[in-house]
């Protein structure tokens, strides 16, 4: 069995029930007849040389590239949403992701962004990126493990729920409390997952400031933690872990394609992986 490109696009996207594709991913090199593709987080040209050496007839990444890399920065109003529905006032929340979403266009106004999609072309390697979606069934995923439980006492109740997410549980880097103690009480959490990337120390500082303890966020940058610290704000900081949480969207990317007859060669995702479902 074979596809093309638009019908892996819309595999990825019916895992969550979408039906439009958000600006950070796309399909940057069309190809059809395709049976056998490489499942990657990130691409270079050395990964598409890779797919074609061992016969991939098309390479699908993860993360951004090409024109969803400078699209990316309008996915971030997401964060809107999570902060209006936690209780945060539409023009605070607004204002906050505004300076987020300025840095992050800032900063991709320097990417050298047509690169790997210029080999795609050359190598004749159909390519395209799925993230939003993929992070959404992750995001499915953990919210609905951490409401199956009844009850947190404190932060390392909460971690120990997450880790029993399989991927979390193989993978080397472990969720941890980044700001705060695992003995603190976790009383209002947000998760705030699948908004293109984390929200910072300006946004977690939101989350606390209208009575929100625990923030649980995939990943953060080393200077928005140490912002954090510096000003002393109390609330908690629960990091899952970038890859483990990668894995869970792109498994599940895997086994739909699977389940269509598409042979899928994951490189460098954590196993094992769900079964194909869709999570509403």
């Amino acid at each position: 069995m074979s596809i093309d490109t638009g019908k892996i696009m819309r595999i990825g996207l019916d895992l969550v029930g979408w039906n439009k594709i958000p600006p950070d991913s796309a399909v940057h090199h069309y190809g059809e007849n395709i049976s056998k593709v490489l499942i990657t987080v990130d691409v270079t040209t050395a990964e598409l040389m890779l797919a074609k050496s061992i016969g991939c007839d098309a390479v699908i990444a993860h993360h951004p590239i090409g024109v969803s890399s400078l699209n990316f920065h309008r996915v971030l109003d997401r964060h809107i949403d999570y902060m209006i529905e936690n209780g945060i006032p539409k023009d605070v929340a607004k204002d906050v992701v505004k300076k987020l979403k300025d840095r992050v266009e800032v900063k991709s106004h320097s990417n050298i962004y047509n690169q790997v999609v210029a080999a795609a072309k050359i190598l004749k390697m159909p390519l395209l990126n799925i993230h939003q979606p993929c992070d959404e069934y992750m995001r499915r995923i953990i919210l609905k493990k951490i409401k199956s439980k009844k009850k947190f006492e404190n932060i390392s109740d909460i971690i120990k729920s997450v880790r029993e997410i399989p991927e979390f549980r193989n993978a080397a880097t472990r969720p941890k409390a980044r700001y705060g103690s695992l003995k603190n009480e976790v009383r209002r959490w947000a998760l705030v997952l699948a908004a293109g990337t984390n929200g910072g120390s300006s946004i977690a500082k939101l989350y606390y400031q209208y009575g929100i303890s625990t923030v649980i966020y995939l990943h953060i940058d080393y200077a928005d933690l140490v912002k954090l610290k510096e000003e002393k704000i109390q609330g908690n900081l629960v990091v899952l872990g970038h890859l483990a949480g990668d894995s869970i969207g792109l498994n599940a990317l895997g086994d739909a394609l699977e389940a269509n007859g598409i042979e899928a060669v994951r490189l460098g995702i954590i196993s094992p992986s769900y079964n194909n479902k869709k999570i509403s």
